[in-house]
């Protein structure tokens, strides 16, 4: 349900990230090109505002409805474990094939994370764990001070156009390590060494090289040249070898600022002076709530920043289903400033500050905080405030009606063609169409891939496919499918015309 409608394309929800999560496939299945979620780390620590072990009472709920009896009786890694799974199932099922999600997580979990996701996305799909330095001080009232969190990279599909992560912008220091002394036509250069390992090089990688003033350079112990003998003769004569200014150096190879253009190969080790850490997501919290405390462990929207440039393009979807703070959003809303790009959110949070901290953050980001010096000017934009209403199914599986009809025709719709319900699609209403075209019939869903599917559901009535019922629809020989609660229709008939009968999942003791 839409508290805040603005069109903009971006959501906030809050409920249940299950529940959340469902009711976005029907739209965004295979369409979400990054995902970065930051789930409860099961630390047992109870003050935590996202209850983070795991014994919140929806939790303890849906164990008890999906896990059964014995969900009371597995340990802490296993009730984490029961809850992370389906998620990580339908945050798969919503990624791109060339989309990748990034997980946070500490060592309470690190082991158990990665083997599901090794499951679910495959391990050739494994991107990197990537290690954040979260903190720059010593924690000396532990036995060992952590400094580090992980996160975990990995892509839908490794095969995919456009899978790869992308590079970094190159740094301001990057970029003044390149230099041009010697007035190169190619501009700027930095030299890199012209020797490798040596352990798979080639014969012809090892050679005595001379210099163009006479010096002979032989190889250290264990090395090799990077090129073969005509390869590097070659590239010395093209001037793109560097010995240094007097030309006695050792030799290096030259490579242009020009050539860099793709940027820097992003590492493992994420460092604090680059991503921030939790103190500074802290201390920035405040700045936006006016000096208040209001959330104990955010993460940085520098650190997601990383995730969203390495894994994000200028127009992309980006998925947030442990939101928290926000900062996810304030990431995105930074990034699209920064690079002009258009890039949604949407955002999942289940705790009652859904509302007082994670949407408002993301609304003062937008219209900008802070005072003075210290403040920050808005980034600009809107977003959607959504609650979830009713589920779909009710215990016993039965479709609940309570939810209306469109909404069971959405999701009939979805589950035979995986897409959204057309624009186009007939509006229900209630009432069989006599005599009518193929495009006004209310019961007509629409077409997919030549089938025409119909819904034939009165909300007070059973309905029932005979010759009747056929006769009001325009079925024509084509491959039809058609749903209702009853079909009187032979068998042999139905094959015959290309019918598909499908019945409809309700309650019908009622009737």
């Amino acid at each position: 349900k839409c508290q805040e409608a603005t069109g903009s394309g971006n959501r906030i929800i809050q409920g249940d990230n299950l529940e959340a999560l469902k009711s976005l496939l029907p739209q965004y299945e295979g369409k979400v090109k990054c995902i970065y979620i930051d789930p409860p780390y099961n630390t047992g620590e109870e003050k935590w505002k996202y209850n983070d072990n795991v014994n919140d009472p929806r939790l303890l709920k849906w164990l008890q409805v999906n896990v059964g009896k014995e969900g009371e009786d597995l340990s802490r890694h296993d009730k984490w474990l029961c809850m992370m799974y389906p998620r990580l199932v339908l945050l798969h099922r919503l990624l791109r094939p060339d989309g990748a999600i990034f997980v946070s997580i500490d060592d309470n979990e690190l082991g158990h994370l990665q083997l599901i996701l090794d499951e679910i996305f495959g391990t050739a799909n494994r991107i990197s764990n990537f290690i954040w330095e979260k903190r720059t001080n010593r924690e000396n009232r532990k036995e060992v001070s952590y400094r580090h969190d992980y996160i975990l990279a990995y892509r839908k599909d490794s095969n995919a156009l456009g899978a790869k992560v992308r590079l970094l912008t190159m740094t301001p220091d990057a970029l003044a390590r390149y230099k041009n002394p010697d007035n190169d036509p190619r501009g700027p250069w930095k030299s890199d060494p012209a020797t490798a390992q040596a352990g798979h090089a080639t014969a012809s990688q090892f050679y005595e090289l001379m210099a163009p003033i006479g010096k002979k350079h032989t190889l250290p112990s264990g090395r090799c040249w990077v090129y073969t003998e005509d390869i590097m003769n070659g590239e010395i004569d093209a001037g793109k070898i560097w010995f240094g200014s007097d030309g006695n150096g050792v030799p290096r190879i030259k490579t242009y600022l020009h050539s860099k253009e793709r940027g820097l190969v992003p590492e493992t080790l994420w460092f604090a002076n680059d991503v921030s850490t939790n103190e500074g997501a802290k201390n920035e919290l405040k700045e936006i709530f006016d000096g208040q405390a209001v959330f104990e462990t955010p993460k940085p929207h520098e650190l997601i920043h990383r995730v969203l440039e390495i894994a994000s393009e200028k127009d992309s979807i980006i998925l947030d289903s442990f939101a928290g703070s926000g900062a996810t959003a304030h990431a995105v809303l930074n990034l699209n400033k920064q690079d002009g790009g258009n890039r949604k959110f949407i955002l999942v949070e289940m705790m009652d500050y859904a509302e007082s901290i994670t949407a408002e953050r993301v609304r003062r980001v937008m219209q900008g905080y802070g005072e003075g010096k210290k403040a920050v000017e808005g980034t600009g934009g809107a977003f959607d405030y959504y609650t979830l209403g009713q589920p779909l199914f009710n215990a016993d599986q039965n479709l609940n009606e309570a939810v209306g009809t469109e909404r069971i025709r959405e999701y009939i719709w979805y589950s035979e063609t995986r897409s959204p319900l057309p624009a186009s699609a007939p509006a229900a209403n209630g009432k069989a169409a006599r005599g009518k075209g193929l495009a006004n019939n209310p019961y007509l869903l629409g077409t997919h891939e030549g089938m025409a599917l119909y819904f034939v559901y009165e909300p007070e009535r059973l309905t029932t496919l005979d010759h009747e019922l056929l006769a009001t629809l325009p079925v024509k020989g084509a491959p039809t499918l058609i749903y209702a609660d009853n079909c009187l229709l032979p068998k042999k008939f139905l094959e015959q015309h290309g019918i598909v009968f499908k019945k409809i999942p309700r309650d019908i003791s009622r009737f």
